[in-house]
């Protein structure tokens, strides 16, 4: 099988050492090049084009920002983003999500070297998983095609008859290709909608940013989930990194608690913690929805939904950036419906009408 090419771009020597000591340990990959700005990353690529670009988005004399549109533009290339840990880090990050990339890789601003080496496995599984993603479907924000919010939509408080009601759920789980898939999905929804909750995988301090972005172009309330938090029909609720998020019912009402724990299937929040608590708090009232991302997480919770009585719907394989999560899924025969990614807001419209 031949050997994942990757090229690694970041201005720090120290990165680039770690990021390449790292990758050289898997005889599956092969890093072509390092190189310290986009204007030397292009030179390169000239003469030998990567299957996966690991890219810093602050750099000198070009920004990632600006190297990644010219790439998805002129040749589209699987990229995962390497970003700080920092409020301006996730605001830019979510920018490089929403322009074409694959995946984020996080970095402290010290100790870089020890960090990147504690995650090297991570990193391995991150690169691996960039490498098999179908980069064509990941769509540009603002592209053709994809579905937003009227102008102005309406974000005050439900009526009260809407408020009352809280039988209803909608639990979504997904990973690599996910922010832009549920950019897609929650756009796309009427404000009169069930309350969803939301894992996507993303670390500490950037599902705040991502919430906040999604709440600007969706005529539904999206906001990071705190513990405690109503789940209301015509608001979605983010799990944030870091922290699982869990269903709860006291009487007819749904709320979240959020809370540490150890990582499930290598991820803090897990679809599976998830998915579990609304098979058991939501039954027959939920609508469960397992969408593009590595690995397996959130199949065997979407079977406990399914045997709970819950209807459950997987993102099909030709709409996926990676067909992992839904295919493991598939597997466990727990979907009721496969559906391309076009389908799935319409999915949810037509549940909340039963």
């Amino acid at each position: 099988m031949a050997q994942i090419r990757v090229l690694v771009v970041d201005d720090s020597a120290v990165v680039r050492q770690a990021i390449c000591a790292v990758l050289a340990r898997d005889k599956s990959i092969q890093v072509i090049a390092a190189v310290h700005d986009p204007l030397f990353a292009m030179q390169r690529m000239r003469m030998d084009w990567p299957d996966v670009i690991v890219l810093d988005v602050e750099m000198p004399r070009m920004d990632g920002i600006t190297f990644l549109k010219k790439i998805m533009s002129e040749r589209p290339t699987a990229v995962v983003i390497c970003s700080t840990l920092t409020p301006k880090g996730a605001e830019t990050t979510l920018q490089a999500l929403a322009a074409g990339a694959v995946a984020i890789v996080t970095k402290p601003k010290i100790d870089l070297k020890a960090f990147l080496l504690d995650a090297s496995a991570n990193l391995v599984e991150v690169v691996k998983a960039a490498a098999k993603a179908n980069v064509r479907n990941l769509l540009p924000a603002g592209a053709a095609g994809a579905p937003r919010a009227p102008e102005g939509a309406h974000k005050g408080p439900l009526p009260a008859r809407l408020a009352q009601t809280t039988d209803q759920i909608v639990a979504i789980g997904t990973s690599t290709g996910g922010t832009q898939a549920l950019e897609f999905v929650l756009s796309a929804l009427p404000r009169v909608i069930p309350g969803i909750v939301v894992v996507q995988h993303m670390p500490e301090k950037f599902t705040a940013a991502f919430a906040d972005r999604l709440n600007g172009v969706c005529q539904i309330e999206v906001k990071e989930a705190q513990a405690g938090d109503r789940i209301l029909p015509g608001r979605a609720l983010v799990a944030p990194g870091g922290r699982h998020m869990q269903v709860t019912r006291s009487g007819a009402q749904y709320h979240v608690d959020v809370r540490d724990g150890p990582l499930i299937n290598h991820h803090r929040p897990s679809v599976d913690v998830l998915f579990r608590s609304v098979a058991e708090h939501g039954g027959r009232n939920a609508l469960g929805i397992i969408m593009t991302g590595m690995g397996d997480d959130g199949a065997r919770g979407l079977l406990q939904m399914h045997e709970a009585g819950a209807r459950t719907v997987a993102q099909d394989e030709k709409s996926c950036v990676v067909f992992g999560m839904p295919k493991e899924a598939i597997k466990l025969n727990c979907v009721d419906r496969v559906l391309p990614l076009q389908a799935i807001a319409r999915e949810i419209a037509a549940f909340s009408s039963l």
